[in-house]
């Protein structure tokens, strides 16, 4: 008898072991990933009842960024608008007035903020620019630390109320001189741009050493935070470990997932300190470590 009930605990308990090493169902519906013609432009999936990511069409623009909205009760902040190609107000104005409709109010005031400032993240600030209430942060570095009143960049990480939502605001400079990660308390999502999703993380090679400072600095502020997941700006990698798309591919079947575990954080943090100071391409599975040459300088007057 003794030994049927040791099998049947050695059973169970190799089936709980079994669902425990089952992957996460993933966060969101499937993206549109430009396999389907039919596709919409724009898709808007809502994370919670203040929280919404939107993604815009690989078929408009071969980069197919992830916006975020985040609404707090005094205002809404927009990470990011776009890559061009389409007009993406419409939809972000959809969005803001459905949900001032669900709290019974006429407007809410817009931050037009990003996670940094390449073209693919920002050409839809244009159509931003006379809409009442609404306030969109410059592009440089400079800008981006007085509207937040980060007093020294990009060490200080400061906090910005949304009104009752507040938000770290985290400098990671590195892929790009003006680039912000942004942690929400509430859900404890981490919007980490293009310093960390499933793709290539470019920097220039000659910025590595403030590339890598800046995982650290998100590595010290995270710990003991929980982060849930974490959300980034694109997606460049197939569902197959350390196999990314082609640059450029005019369409993504078998993308990975947006989301991505904390522990992803912690093993590019390993993994730029184990390149030393010499950095090369080096895959993992859910992201490529991409140094690219240096910028040339920009020209003077």
């Amino acid at each position: 008898m003794n030994f049927l009930k040791t099998l049947a605990v050695l059973a169970a308990a190799a089936l709980a072991g079994s669902a425990l090493a089952q992957p996460k169902p993933p966060l969101f519906e499937p993206w549109i990933d430009g396999t389907s013609h039919s596709e919409p432009r724009m898709q808007v999936q809502r994370y919670d009842a203040d929280t919404y990511v939107i993604r815009q069409s690989i078929r408009t623009n071969f980069e197919g960024p992830f916006l975020y909205l985040l609404f707090g009760r005094d205002r809404v902040l927009l990470l990011d608008t776009g890559a061009g190609g389409m007009l993406i107000r419409p939809t972000i104005d959809r969005v803001i007035g459905e949900w001032c409709a669900e709290h019974h109010r006429d407007a809410i005031a817009l931050v037009i903020a990003h996670s940094h400032s390449h073209g693919d993240h920002r050409m839809g600030d244009v159509e931003f620019k006379d809409r009442p209430d609404t306030v969109i942060v410059g592009w440089t570095a400079p800008e981006v630390a007085a509207f937040f009143k980060i007093a020294d960049w990009p060490n200080d990480i400061v906090k910005f109320d949304l009104g009752g939502r507040l938000l770290d605001i985290i400098p990671t400079p590195g892929h790009h001189p003006s680039h912000i990660m942004v942690f929400d308390e509430r859900t404890r999502l981490l919007l980490s741009g293009d310093t960390l999703y499933p793709g290539r993380l470019y920097f220039p090679i000659d910025q590595f050493g403030v590339y890598r400072d800046s995982i650290d600095r998100v590595v010290a502020f995270a710990k003991g935070r929980k982060v849930s997941h974490i959300l980034g700006a694109h997606i460049e990698m197939t569902t197959t470990p350390g196999k990314d798309f082609v640059d450029e591919a005019p369409s993504h079947p078998d993308e990975h997932m947006l989301e991505l575990p904390y522990a992803t954080l912690l093993e590019l943090r390993d993994g730029v300190h184990k390149l030393g100071d010499t950095p090369v391409r080096d895959a993992h599975a859910d992201f490529i470590i991409y140094p690219l040459p240096p910028k040339p300088p920009a020209p003077t007057k």
